[in-house]
């Protein structure tokens, strides 16, 4: 057994609405996401769980059936006060994507391949030149923005395949990232995938961060609908709620099955 199967089977995993989600701290999920993008021949897909996502899923088979066989992180308040109802405990940390890629390619200290996919050109481009100024031993590579013709996406995963990345961030939104990457990316075009969502934005300064105050607070999402109110309504005003039922739904569901 190498050291990531032994690090899987020892790393704690919460079942949140039938899909099973690393439960880890954030120095264990760094370390193993390392160990990922580390050792060749890996080849590892990675989606965050979020009361968006979930709500998603639990209405598209297919992408469930996607999250099923990727490496999932618990991402935000949601999932934790799911975590509380249905398992008791919330997550060790919270590994939303927004924090936890930077984080990771700062604690990656040996300079690695990073491709970026996905976006508009100019965050694309902005996302770069950010990643370049705040950890520039590693190389950023720009493989393709996300208004790509589909007649061009043979050229762009050869392009892929042979600029030999060792992580590779796409950038598609939810949840047609995370099924474009099942469909389209294996192990000739990198060892560790991470599906990003709105990342490059933030990482660009397209979209702004809310102040550390909210986020300490764990209540980003509320800065973000006062400032993308038209786009983010139905997530937060309507998702919520719509959220909170399926917890309800999944804990009465547990204590019959428990009886």
């Amino acid at each position: 057994m190498n050291l990531i199967a032994a690090a899987e089977q020892i790393a704690r995993k919460k079942t949140m609405f039938g899909i099973s989600v690393f439960d880890l701290s954030w120095a264990s999920g760094l370390s193993l996401m390392a160990q990922y993008a580390a050792t060749p021949g890996a080849h590892t897909k990675v989606s965050f769980l979020n009361a968006n996502n979930v709500n998603i899923m639990l209405q598209d088979p297919a992408f469930f059936d996607v999250l099923q066989r990727h490496i999932v992180l618990p991402d935000g308040i949601g999932i934790d006060l799911a975590a509380k109802a249905l398992d008791g405990e919330a997550f060790a940390a919270n590994l939303n994507g927004t924090d936890f890629i930077p984080a990771l390619l700062t604690y990656i200290e040996t300079p690695r391949r990073i491709g970026l996919l996905g976006a508009k050109p100019g965050v694309l481009a902005g996302a770069i030149a950010s990643f370049r100024r705040h950890t520039p031993w590693h190389q950023f590579i720009p493989v393709a923005d996300g208004y790509f013709d589909q007649d061009e996406l043979p050229v762009i995963l050869q392009r892929l395949a042979e600029q030999d990345v060792d992580i590779l961030l796409v950038a598609m939104g939810t949840p047609l990232q995370e099924k474009w990457i099942e469909e389209h990316i294996n192990e000739s075009h990198a060892r560790l995938v991470f599906g990003v969502g709105a990342l490059f934005d933030f990482v660009s300064g397209t979209m702004p961060r809310a102040p550390v105050w909210m986020r300490k607070l764990r209540c980003e999402w509320i800065y973000r609908l006062t400032r993308e109110p038209g786009r983010l309504w139905r997530r937060y005003v309507i998702g919520i709620p719509v959220f909170l039922m399926h917890v309800l739904r999944f804990k009465r569901k547990l204590r019959r099955d428990t009886q």
